[in-house]
C-alpha cells in the first residue's frame, strides 16, 4: 500500500438523513468521533429527524461533533420539491468544502448525497447500508423501484459497505452490486458503560415500582411497524399467562405507540406493561431486564439486541436480516421464526424458567459483543478502507487543509 503524506488532512464529508435514536446515528458519530485527527478532517451533515423518533444530537455533541443540518432532507420514500433543494444545498457544501470523501448512510441520504458527490466532482463515493429498506417496509411497486434506483446508485459508488453479512448477500441478491463491491464492517459501539452494568441490577425496577420478584421483558426501539411491536405484544399476552410474575416494558415511541396501548389493553395486560418513552439511561435498563425481545420483520444490525448482549441480558429475536450474524441460536440468544407469536413466546418463557441456561447465553453473548462490536474495531475498519480506497486512485492529501478547517467551522450549523 502506498504511503500518504498526511501534513494535510484529507476531508471526509458524511451523510446521514436524521439523528433519530438508533444504531446508525450512533455509528455515525462514532466515526466521525474516532476517525484519527492528524489523517482525517471530517464534516457531518445530517437531515431533521422528527419528535416522535428522538435525537441523538447531544451524544453528538457530548463526544465533540457539530454537525451540519440541512433541513431539506427528509427520510420519505417518495421524491419532493423539497429533495431538489436538499440537492443544491448539498452540492454547494461540497463544492464549499472539497472532501476527497464522501459517505453517505440510510436510503435518501445516499440517493441526495451521492447524486451532489458526483455533480461535485468528488473523487471517491461510499455508501453504508445499516440493513435495507428493499423489502419489508413498502409494497411490490416500492419495493421494485428501490431496487431499480439502489442499482443505478451503485454505479455513482465507489464501494458500499454492509453491516452484516446477510445484508450484503442481500443486496447481491437483488442485483444492488456484485459481491467485489461490497465490504462488510459491522457496528462499532462504545461499550464501556454497558459492560459493568449489572452492577445497577434493581434500580429500574425501583424507579418503575416494579416488585423485586419480576420477571421482566423488555423491547426498545422506535415503534414503527417494521419492528413489529404489535408481535411483542401478542407474546406478551401468552408469556403472562404462563407467568404470573412476568411484566412488560416498551421503551421508545412512534407513530404506534396508542395502537400497541390499545392491543395491550384488549389483550389484559395494561396493567403489566409499562412504556418509558425514549431514555437515555439504557445501561441502567438492561440491567434489570430478564429478557430482550427483537422481533422486527427486518433487521440490519439491532443495536438494542448489542447492547442487552453487552451486558448480560438474553436476547430472543426472530430469524430475520442480519440478526443470525450477531446472534448463534442457543450459545449468544435464542432464534425464532419471523412473526411466530407462540415461538416467541416459548423461548422466552424457556429462558425464565432456565436460570442457568439463561446465565450461560448472558456471559456467551457479554463475551461476543466485547470481541466484535467494540468501536475500536470499527474505526480500524473503516480507516483502513479509506486509505485502500485512497490509494486506489493515487489521492494525495490536498493542500488546502486549513481552507477545509475554515469552511468546516462557517458551516458547522445545528
Amino acid at each position: 500500500m502506498a504511503s500518504h503524506d498526511y501534513e494535510s488532512k484529507f476531508r471526509v464529508l458524511r451523510v446521514i438523513g436524521r439523528l433519530n435514536v438508533g444504531g446508525p446515528s450512533i455509528h455515525v458519530v462514532n466515526l466521525s468521533a474516532g476517525l484519527d485527527p492528524s489523517r482525517f478532517e471530517q464534516l457531518l451533515v445530517i437531515g431533521r429527524e422528527s419528535p416522535a423518533e428522538g435525537s441523538m444530537l447531544n451524544y453528538a455533541l457530548a463526544r465533540n461533533v457539530w454537525p451540519h443540518r440541512i433541513s431539506e432532507i427528509v427520510t420519505t420514500f417518495n421524491l419532493t420539491p423539497r429533495d431538489a433543494k436538499a440537492l443544491k444545498r448539498l452540492w454547494s457544501l461540497m463544492r464549499l468544502y472539497r472532501p476527497q470523501i464522501v459517505h453517505t448512510h440510510t436510503a435518501k441520504a445516499g440517493l441526495l448525497g451521492r447524486l451532489a458527490a458526483r455533480l461535485a466532482g468528488v473523487p471517491i463515493v461510499v455508501h453504508t447500508f445499516h440493513g435495507h429498506v428493499l423489502h419489508g417496509y413498502y409494497g411490490p411497486v416500492r419495493n421494485w423501484a428501490l431496487r431499480r434506483m439502489e442499482r443505478s446508485l451503485a454505479w455513482f459508488s465507489d464501494r458500499l459497505v454492509a453491516v452484516s453479512e446477510q445484508v450484503k448477500r442481500d443486496l447481491i441478491g437483488y442485483g444492488v452490486a456484485s459481491a467485489k463491491k461490497i465490504t462488510v464492517i459491522p457496528l462499532g459501539l462504545d461499550l464501556e458503560g454497558f459492560l459493568d452494568a449489572r452492577r445497577r441490577r434493581g434500580e429500574f425496577r425501583r424507579e418503575m415500582g416494579l416488585p423485586a420478584g419480576a420477571k421482566l421483558i423488555g423491547i426498545v426501539g422506535r415503534i414503527f411497524p417494521i419492528k413489529n411491536h404489535a408481535l411483542f405484544i401478542e407474546s406478551a399476552a401468552r408469556i403472562a399467562a404462563a407467568e404470573r410474575a412476568a411484566r412488560f416494558v416498551v421503551v421508545g415511541d412512534g407513530p404506534l405507540r396508542p395502537a400497541l396501548e390499545d392491543q395491550a389493553r384488549r389483550l389484559g395486560i395494561a396493567d403489566r406493561l409499562v412504556c418509558t418513552g425514549w431514555r437515555a439511561d439504557l445501561p441502567h435498563l438492561y440491567a434489570d431486564l430478564d429478557v430482550l425481545v427483537v422481533c422486527s420483520h427486518n433487521e440490519g444490525t439491532p443495536l438494542s439486541a448489542i447492547e442487552a448482549m453487552a451486558t448480560g441480558c438474553p436476547v430472543v429475536a426472530t430469524r430475520v436480516g442480519g440478526i443470525p450474524d450477531i446472534i448463534t441460536d442457543d450459545v449468544t440468544g435464542r432464534l425464532v421464526r419471523p412473526g411466530d407469536a407462540a415461538g416467541l413466546a416459548s423461548a422466552v418463557l424457556g429462558l425464565l424458567k432456565d436460570s442457568a441456561t439463561a446465565s450461560r447465553i448472558g456471559a456467551n453473548a457479554m463475551l461476543a459483543a466485547r470481541q466484535r462490536f467494540d468501536v475500536k474495531r470499527l474505526i480500524e475498519d473503516m480507516d483502513r478502507l479509506y486509505r485502500a480506497l485512497l490509494d486506489e486512485k493515487a489521492i494525495r492529501s490536498g493542500a488546502a487543509g486549513e481552507k477545509g478547517a475554515r469552511v468546516k467551522n462557517e458551516t458547522a450549523n445545528i
